[in-house]
């Protein structure tokens, strides 16, 4: 039993399942989150409770699933946030479902799935959407959705507080990026917005999102996968720019990212920082000294990680920054030599809560990982490119179903037998398989990354403004990313010139000396090859003259 609590709770598996068929009750399924403050608040108001504790032990199986430990259970029956309350049939269909549930709300909603369940039984449940529709629709990439794309950040873009929506107020990064290439006013209003409502000024890094519109009430937890997406969008702003307002933001969240959030035992990025107690985000600089920091869940996921090495190196790309370089140099090592094996990128090093690592693929994983590696070939110069091939293909293999992706192979307990098609990894994976064709010359890749995109492609004029990177991955298919091949070694002046041609979409092959002299380098995008520059200044000439 937990302590604090007094709930029985079981692990997820087949045995609860089993447990909750022979009994004939449903299973009370708790999804949380170490990160989430209204997770330990339900805890200690509504399981604590010890009428509440009894009720769901008497007549349910208490299944408890940290959500960032188990992303397949997250993904299919997540209510919206955390804490998820979900009551499932014994075979994984879902009854019902809340967020977070007071005392005499959980009273109300356990008497309610009681009565269901002794009346209707299995009838009462449901397969989601999702799981029931598994072929999207299809059609053709075109401009027209780069075109839809923007036109959903228009219609969607909050003129008075900045952003996109209403509420709750997210930061949306890709959305930041898109823009930034599509309509510049509007991403800088966008970034002020961000900076100047989820930056922490006094230790760095961003809080996850204000529930106003006007992004009041704000979420002081901050996350290493959203804090990553922040940096890399930020970088970006400041690629165009040149500003300290982009820059300044970056520098002091990598500086975060390489104190509070970095494992050293595992030399790796920790996963999350949870919210201060007492409102201590709210304190002034003095007062703030004097509390305690608030506490970390130090393990290691290889997707945010990934991400995390992406971000830093993109930011090491425009201002060779040797503590960004170092530390993506070292989680890198740490994602190759730890976490990928056979092409497939683990979901996590082992922590108390397991003890070995298990090798089952998981598409945004093996994007994530994929892009990292990638980020270490184009900027650093890594020896990185058979890692990504091998990522690739072990995807491609084992995780294709038709012309796109799955989440991950169809097997354990409840729904998670059944196919889950994520849009958002399907992006991910596709956009990586462009910059992965354009640097192991293989076309095989982006025939892949097309076919990928255009499975969905029947439904692009629907896709939300969290969906801005379908709008910039299909732009890059339809006209072709710039290009630039670098016949020198990375690090020299030629292939710092190019990491800096103010194009964030662009894609930088260095050592691409079997098709240039060294100490050349020239731009390509699609068919338009320019001219040979071996300076800074003839490669800048170059890119205009493609552009035009």
């Amino acid at each position: 039993m937990d302590d604090v609590t007094r709930v029985e709770w079981r692990e997820w598996g087949q045995a609860a399942f089993d447990e909750a068929e022979s009994a004939d009750v449903p299973v009370l399924l708790s999804l949380t989150a170490t990160w989430c403050d209204h997770c330990h608040e339900m805890d200690e108001q509504t399981y604590a409770e010890p009428q509440i504790a009894a009720n769901i032990n008497d007549r349910f199986v208490p299944v408890r699933v940290d959500a960032d430990r188990r992303p397949r259970v997250r993904d299919r029956y997540n209510m919206g946030g955390f804490p998820s309350t979900v009551f499932l049939a014994p075979d994984g269909a879902l009854l019902t479902g809340a967020g977070y549930l007071g005392p005499d709300g959980m009273r109300q909603v356990l008497d309610s799935v009681g009565t269901m369940w002794e009346t209707k039984g299995e009838e009462a449940s449901r397969i989601p959407r999702p799981l029931r529709e598994d072929e999207p629709p299809a059609g053709q990439l075109s401009s027209d959705i780069e075109g839809s794309m923007l036109g959903q950040l228009e219609e969607n873009y909050d003129e008075t507080a900045g952003g996109w929506g209403v509420e709750p107020k997210f930061p949306l990064p890709d959305a930041l990026e898109f823009a930034l290439k599509r309509d510049r006013e509007m991403a800088r209003r966008s970034f002020e917005a961000v900076s100047a409502n989820l930056f922490d000024e006094y230790e760095g890094g961003f809080y996850r999102f204000g529930a106003q519109a006007d992004w009041g009430e704000i979420q002081h937890e901050k996350l290493l996968d959203s804090n990553a997406a922040l940096v890399r969008a930020f970088s970006n702003a400041y690629l165009y720019t040149g500003r300290e307002e982009y820059q300044e933001p970056a520098s002091r969240t990598i500086e975060y990212l390489t104190t509070t959030l970095w494992n050293d035992d595992a030399e790796a990025f920790a996963n999350s920082q949870a919210p201060g107690e007492d409102g201590s985000y709210t304190l002034e600089a003095s007062d703030r000294a004097a509390v305690d920091d608030p506490p970390v869940d130090a393990g290691v996921f290889a997707g945010p990680n990934g991400l995390a090495i992406e971000a830093l190196l993109t930011y090491v790309a425009y201002t060779d920054d040797e503590r960004a370089r170092r530390y993506a140099e070292r989680a890198l090592e740490t994602l190759q030599t730890a976490l990928l094996e056979d092409g497939v990128v683990a979901h996590r090093l082992p922590d108390e809560d397991a003890d070995s690592i298990e090798r089952a693929p998981l598409l945004l994983t093996q994007a994530r990982g994929l892009r990292a590696v990638l980020a270490g070939a184009s900027v650093l110069g890594a020896g990185t490119l058979e890692d990504a091939r091998a990522i690739a293909d072990s995807t491609i293999e084992t995780l294709r179903d038709g012309d796109s992706f799955v989440d991950a192979p169809a097997r354990g307990a409840g729904l998670l037998e059944r196919t889950l098609r994520p849009l958002d990894a399907n992006v991910a994976f596709a956009d990586a398989l462009v910059d992965l064709a354009i640097l192991t010359g293989q076309e095989r890749y982006r025939t892949v990354a097309r076919e990928t995109l255009e499975d969905f492609a029947g439904a692009s004029d629907r896709f939300g403004v969290q969906m801005a990177r379908y709008g910039s991955a299909a732009a890059r298919l339809v006209d072709d990313p710039l290009v630039v091949r670098v016949g020198t070694h990375a690090g020299t002046d030629l292939h710092r010139a190019g990491l800096r041609v103010a194009d964030h979409e662009k894609v930088v092959v260095p050592n691409a000396t079997n098709e240039l002299e060294r100490g050349t380098a020239r731009v390509e995008q699609g068919d338009r090859i320019s001219g040979v520059a071996e300076t800074p200044a003839k490669l800048s000439e170059q890119v205009r003259a493609i552009l035009e």
